[in-house]
């Protein structure tokens, strides 16, 4: 069997590796050339701060070539000052949580005259050489290391692979340090070949097997080069933006998902042909926020299995609103719910505030019973549009009371306040049941409920799937599925996913991962459902994506999914649509959000 070589696939390691680094692993590299020096390293917590130093007119002048010395820029003005400066502000704390703080000083004049009068200034700033949590470390031009005795004790050095130390010596080491370029010719994208992967590895070993930190230089300044350092246990990551590094690193435990709970995918019975031309009955799903990349860490997460990705029609929906590039959720809805393009934050009204014609009230004229369901509060954008007109989203008490003009048979979420603890005085509730229906706010009433009219807003049950809210959204579903069957009408159903998007604002993978593998298994219930009453034509979209996600790592096989938010607001991007069932032929190809509706209405035959 073909030897596994680990580092061929590096990013397996990340959860492990990734989430043990802290600022105290950054090193700022030529730190000096920052906007500000010392401080912005500083201000970021870094474990090491470099700078080149250069010995002229008896004086250490900071700067990368010769060239560049100017006169105010000295080791003493830039590093020495301000850090004694930091340390009497905090009692002694090289930084308010007592990390240590390596100082750097890279000699790039003759070593013996340079490293002389580092010496006598440091001896200047007791607070810094005999501070336990500080260490000065020499690099560049260092003197043998048989000589490093002959220098204080407040000095250390930083060593190389090729050379050879006592016991003694080993002492003064405080880090080894290589070219990364002298071992390998990775440019920092994809991965190391396994012959370079090894030798790194090999390299590694040796330097954590003599009780010493490793640090490599020349490394490229991109995410992709930091993954790969980490996973290799480096422990020094090397870098000139120090604020982006700081941000990858604390972040990456909301960046970065480990699965642990998987499904099996639903193998769709049906193929891509159905008896019927035309459906029945619909079941809209939505899943709010949920782009191809959401859709895809999911895939990745459940070990390369989803219920999505088994329904044979896709096409994709362009989203843009009447006055925006990006869609809210509103102006997404309302596109879906009444085939007409609006602005951002109107509820199923025109751009005049003109309320518009809802599929529901359409569908309802032709005898359809109607469910709305969302996996958050009803009176959010996305469920309102199916049942209100508000030409604004936050106005939930206003949009609670459209549903009494426009009720559906079913209505379960959250948002019981909205409705039974009204500001206004109003209790909605009590005006639902004299119209017939059951009202509950707890969720396990959707057990007992004999009733086929119903309204279930309990928003304990619709916390996040990380909080524990379980299978709310498919006990729903089949609640509405089963409640609908008893009757011979026809059915819409609007189904919402809702907190793939809450993930997506929060920037949080796990969070979004979870609440996308939740919605995927009501999308194998409806596909299950599809194939049991073939006169049901299921579609999934989204109504945005949310986040603007990357993924830039993952492991099919383990079920792991780095990402990368670019936002924390919605993006432009088109999302897929899926359809299965008698007419999903209409749903293929690329088209406005606005056509959702009509391809339904052309489904049904009921324009």
């Amino acid at each position: 069997m073909k030897k596994l070589i680990t580092l061929f696939c590096l990013q397996f390691f990340v959860i492990v590796q990734a989430q043990e680094y802290s600022s105290s692993n950054i090193h700022s590299h030529n730190d000096y050339a920052s906007k500000l020096p010392f401080y912005e390293a500083y201000s970021n917590e870094s474990g090491v701060i470099e700078a080149d130093v250069f010995l002229v007119n008896n004086e250490l002048f900071v700067a990368h070539t010769s060239k560049e010395i100017t006169t105010q820029n000295t080791l003493k003005s830039q590093y020495l000052d301000p850090l004694s400066n930091k340390l009497k502000a905090l009692n002694g704390k090289a930084y308010p949580d007592n990390k240590p703080l390596i100082l750097m000083i890279d000699i790039k004049t003759e070593v013996d005259a340079t490293l002389k009068l580092i010496a006598q200034q440091l001896k200047t700033f007791p607070d810094i050489i005999s501070n336990k949590n500080i260490k000065v470390v020499i690099s560049g031009n260092r003197p043998s290391a048989a000589n490093w005795k002959d220098y204080p004790d407040f000095i250390y050095f930083d060593g190389r692979l090729n050379e050879n130390y006592s016991a003694e010596q080993l002492s003064r080491v405080e880090m080894i340090s290589e070219d990364l370029k002298e071992i390998t010719i990775w440019n920092g994208k994809g991965v190391m070949t396994q012959f370079d992967a090894e030798k790194v590895q090999a390299i590694i070993k040796k330097v954590h097997d003599q009780n010493k930190k490793v640090r490599f230089w020349a490394t490229q300044d991109n995410v992709n080069t930091w993954m790969t350092l980490m996973n290799l246990k480096v422990d020094f990551i090397g870098t000139d933006n120090v604020p982006e590094l700081t941000h990858f690193i604390n972040n990456i435990k909301s960046t970065f998902y480990q699965n642990t709970e998987f499904h099996e995918a639903y193998i769709p019975k049906n193929g891509v042909k159905f008896s019927r031309k035309n459906p029945k009955n619909i079941i809209l799903l939505i899943g709010d926020g949920m782009g191809l990349t959401q859709i895809y860490s999911g895939y990745t997460a459940n070990k390369g299995q989803l219920n999505l990705f088994n329904i044979p029609t896709q096409g994709l929906s362009i989203t843009k609103s009447s006055d925006s590039y990006i869609t809210d959720s509103a102006a997404g809805a309302t596109a879906m719910a009444t085939g007409h393009k609006t602005n951002n934050r109107f509820i199923s009204v025109d751009e005049n505030g003109k309320p518009l014609e809802l599929i529901t009230q359409q569908l309802v004229k032709k005898n359809y019973k109607t469910a709305i369901i969302s996996a958050g509060n009803i009176t959010d954008a996305t469920p309102a549009c199916f049942y209100a007109h508000q030409p604004e989203r936050s106005y939930s008490e206003p949009i609670a009371e459209d549903f009494l003009a426009n009720p559906s048979d079913i209505l379960i979420g959250g948002g019981a306040k909205e409705f039974n603890s009204r500001k206004d005085g109003k209790d909605l509730s009590k005006v639902l049941m004299q119209k017939g229906y059951t009202f509950s706010d707890k969720f396990s009433a959707l057990d007992t409920i004999k009733n086929a009219k119903f309204i279930v807003l309990d928003d304990a049950s619709v916390v996040s799937m990380k909080n524990g809210r379980g299978d709310f959204l498919t006990k729903s579903l089949a609640k509405a599925t089963s409640t609908f069957l008893k009757t011979k009408n026809p059915f819409f159903i609007m189904a919402e996913g809702a907190q793939i998007d809450y993930g997506g604002h929060q920037n949080n993978v796990e969070y979004v991962v979870r609440e996308m593998l939740d919605f995927d298994k009501l999308v194998g219930q409806a596909m299950a459902f599809v194939d049991k009453n073939p006169d049901t034509l299921l579609i999934v979209t989204a109504d945005h994506e949310t986040g603007g996600l990357s993924l830039i790592d993952g492991n099919i096989e383990k079920g792991y999914v780095h990402g990368s938010f670019s936002t924390n607001d919605h993006t432009a991007v088109p999302v897929p649509v899926f359809a299965y069932g008698p007419g999903a032929q209409n749903f293929t190809g690329v088209y406005q959000n606005t056509e959702i509706y009509s391809k339904i209405l052309e489904s049904l035959s009921t324009k």
